[in-house]
């Protein structure tokens, strides 16, 4: 199992120079990666300070050399495919592959979405979110993309240079569960960030068991049971027996533990540097 940072883009996280000095915090303690939340206003009426997750990204990568960094989750939907793939691919040659795209609708859909007059029905969201994985998949080829959907169109282009992971920078799709939708979704890409439905409640060993055993049956069905899939989940641990949650997990099936807050502390990144510091395990 490998060990990540997941903190939102808010709070004390808006700040770029804070997200670095936890980054080279985390390289320097232990972790293997840094992930940071994609979110425009989140939920609105409680007026966060919110920064842009690829400004957050770039200053954790030029305070970094090793970890992987990426997003969780992008909300494709609400984004430009273009300035989406120039965005990500950028980012994988800045940190020499180190990038990672989690991906998902996004929540709030009114605040989020219907706040700037983009759609807010679930199931318009998700096709528009599948098509933009698509043509994401296809630019990041470097050769001529003609892609025509409902929603994402693109017209004879090539985008040079392409991103230094080959085929592709890894996608991972999050997703509540027991909901299958994201999960089939993820198990065509390739990883899966689930989330138990609810208020973020700690993954536990039955959570990942069944995860799993869907992720594998659908990973089946898509022809990609033998390439490599990663399943990450999300929770809180103190230092002093961190082995004793992510261990069980790992057996289960969990290939990514992201040390998290889900509690009044959120958006207050003390408790975060503090866990951080005593390492992973």
């Amino acid at each position: 199992m490998r060990f990540a940072v997941n903190v939102p883009n808010f709070g004390d996280f808006a700040d770029p120079r804070l997200v670095a000095d936890l980054a080279r915090l985390a390289e320097e303690a232990g972790w293997d990666g840094l992930f940071v939340w994609d979110h425009v206003v989140h939920r609105k009426g409680l007026r966060r300070q919110i920064a842009d997750p690829w400004v957050l990204l770039t200053a954790a990568a030029l305070a970094t050399s090793r970890i992987r960094l990426g997003t969780m989750i992008t909300p494709v939907a609400r984004r430009r495919v273009s300035k989406l793939a120039r965005e990500v691919t950028t980012l994988d040659r800045l940190t020499g592959g180190r990038m990672i795209l989690g991906v998902g609708l996004g929540a709030p859909l009114e605040d989020e979405y219907g706040s700037f007059g983009e759609p807010t029905d679930p199931v318009r969201v998700a096709a528009k979110l599948d098509e933009g994985l698509s043509a994401l998949n296809e630019l990041w080829s470097g050769e001529p993309v003609t892609f025509r959907g409902e929603h994402v169109v693109v017209d004879d282009v090539a985008f040079q240079p392409v991103p230094v992971q080959r085929p592709r920078v890894p996608i991972w799709v999050g997703g509540n569960w027991p909901a299958k939708p994201p999960m089939r979704r993820a198990a065509r890409w390739d990883g899966a960030v689930p989330i138990m439905r609810g208020d973020f409640v700690q993954p536990d060993v039955g959570f990942v068991r069944d995860v799993n055993a869907y992720l594998a049956e659908q990973r089946e069905r898509a022809g990609r049971a033998a390439e490599p899939f990663d399943l990450a989940v999300c929770g809180t641990t103190a230092a002093r027996d961190a082995a004793d949650t992510t261990g069980p997990l790992a057996e289960a099936g969990a290939t990514w533990w992201q040390e998290c807050r889900w509690s009044d502390d959120l958006e207050h990144a003390k408790p975060m540097f503090e866990r951080v510091a005593a390492g992973p395990r």
